[in-house]
């Protein structure tokens, strides 16, 4: 398997054995795409959607109703509308990119600061992409949706 690996604090980008080679396109859409949503440039991270993006933040809706699947462009930027509205973010920090012909996966240290409370919410992210033409078409994201919760709602969750 041929990959791409970038590390944040080396910038190293690294390939394996056989396999598909990352494209450009990709590596320059995944660099891109995280140094736009770090400095809030939403505007640039809409140009890099597709129009028929398929997106999937998995998490409860009943806690954060910005998750959930969302089909197209405008879904996609309506939910993260509403992560604007609820979250001022603070922190969105790739620390692993590996990528392999149009897909990558992204690991990122964030935090958003929860506007009703005040609270801090840090976590570790994950991100699967897959990218057409420089433009993401699939978006996936997943976290520790439990920790997420109990800071969230600012208590442990008694379980058992």
């Amino acid at each position: 398997m041929r990959v791409m690996l970038i590390t944040r604090n080396r910038g190293l980008i690294a390939g394996g054995n056989g396999g598909p080679p990352v494209s450009q396109a990709t590596r320059d859409a995944v660099t891109d795409l995280y140094a736009a949503y770090a400095r809030r440039d939403f505007e640039r991270v809409a140009a890099l959607m597709d129009d028929d993006i398929d997106w999937i933040i998995y998490g409860p809706v009943q806690v954060f109703p910005f998750v959930g699947h969302r089909h197209g462009k405008a879904a996609v930027l309506t939910a993260l509308g509403g992560i604007a509205q609820d979250y001022v973010l603070e922190r969105y920090v790739p620390q692993i990119m590996i990528g392999e012909d149009d897909r990558a996966a992204v690991m990122s240290d964030v935090a958003f600061k929860q506007r009703s409370t005040g609270r801090m919410i840090t976590t570790q992210l994950a991100n699967f992409l897959r990218f057409r033409d420089g433009r993401i078409i699939e978006f996936r994201e997943f976290a520790n949706t439990f920790d997420l919760v109990e800071q969230a709602i600012g208590h442990f969750i008694e379980v058992g």
